[in-house]
């Protein structure tokens, strides 16, 4: 049998140094031209997608109109789909389409660099721990690495974006994150209405959303896709996680029957919202962090451009105390919210197993 070019990466060792010591990533290896997938990301058969259990025409995560954001109708739309589904799109918000076009160009400018470029943001090069360039999520502690390069832009302030971020994407991120943050405001004034908090005070609008973070993702083409994931199994931690998806689609939200799997698909100028395991537990279950994936493509790159909104790193989360003053059962004890995350980026993708951390 004539030897495939996925064979110089049969040594763990020249496959870390090509794709993460060389900032070459997945994409250097997508534009090898592979016929096959280097073993290392061949995942256990448990965690690849069977086509089987998708469930395309017949299910969607809701979709809602948002340009009448303050009708009763609509904030019960957003709070019904928080608790029952976990994600929703929107459509006809606040951020302007031609935002989130240049966003989705500044990530191909970005991945479009020369690998010596992106390396000079990965972990071992990069002046600051707020941008940081990698591969997979979290190489040293997973058994198969996942089919996807990201840029992760930690946000601090507009003169730390400006000395440190990647010229090729700063402007494009910092608009889409101050264009973005009405709507994120909107959205959490709803979803604390709807657990009777009807003030976000200084306080309150720090816990929900003290921190902000946006990652460019990119996935390139992949040969045997079907034995891989683009992102495996996991729900987020933030308060709230607005993600911008390109047309090629990809991303699967577990369903309510627990076993089924649903394609989020692209809708032009829309965002995807989805609540993260911080407003789960400040919920206090009321809200649901939800497992989702991204599969791989055997023919398209695909990007997408997650904001995740979060509490500070110094911030203590539990279950609101609105909730639990009317004698309400606190189902999660109070968690420092830098030991959940870093808990959290201790291990491989694990579906919702993170959130035990919190259990009581």
């Amino acid at each position: 049998m004539a030897p495939t070019l996925a064979e110089p990466f049969n040594d763990s060792s020249a496959l870390t140094d090509f794709v993460i010591n060389k900032g070459n990533g997945v994409k250097g290896l997508s534009e090898m031209g592979l016929t096959a997938l280097p073993k290392q990301y061949i995942q256990p058969l448990e965690e690849r997608m069977c086509m089987t259990n998708i469930n395309i025409p017949q299910e969607s995560i809701p979709i809602i109109d948002m340009s009448n954001w303050e009708d009763p109708e609509v904030a019960k739309s957003i709070c019904d789909a928080a608790s029952e589904w976990g994600f929703f799109q929107i459509v006809n918000h606040a951020v302007p389409v031609e935002v989130l076009e240049n966003v989705k160009d500044a990530t191909y400018r970005f991945f479009s660099l020369p690998a010596e470029e992106k390396n000079k943001y990965s972990k071992k090069h990069s002046s600051s721990n707020n941008v940081r360039f990698g591969t997979s999520f979290s190489p040293q502690a997973e058994k198969a690495l996942e089919w996807k390069d990201y840029l992760s832009l930690f946000y601090v302030s507009e003169e730390e974006a400006s000395a440190l971020w990647p010229p090729v994407c700063r402007e494009q991120v910092l608009d889409y994150m101050k264009k973005s943050e009405v709507v994120i405001k909107q959205l959490l004034d709803v979803l604390m209405k709807g657990l009777n908090v009807n003030e976000i005070d200084e306080t309150k609008k720090s816990l929900l959303m003290g921190s902000v973070r946006t990652n460019l993702n990119y996935y390139p083409k992949c040969p045997n896709p079907e034995f891989t994931v683009g992102v495996g199994r996991h729900s987020d931690v933030s308060t709230l996680t607005i993600l911008l998806q390109d047309e090629i689609g990809g991303l699967f939200v577990r369903g309510n029957q627990g076993d089924d799997w649903i394609h989020v698909p692209p809708i032009k100028g829309s965002l995807v919202i989805n609540v993260g395991d911080a407003l789960q537990i400040m919920s206090n279950g009321r809200y649901r962090s939800v497992e989702h994936r991204v599969v791989a493509n055997g023919s398209k790159n695909r990007i997408s451009v997650p904001i995740f909104v979060n509490p500070r790193p110094g911030d203590v989360i539990g279950p609101l105390p609105e909730l639990t003053a009317s004698g309400e059962k606190s189902i999660y004890k109070q968690v420092l919210y830098s030991d959940y995350v870093k808990h959290f980026f201790q291990k491989a993708h694990d579906g919702k197993k993170t959130v035990a951390f919190a259990e009581i």
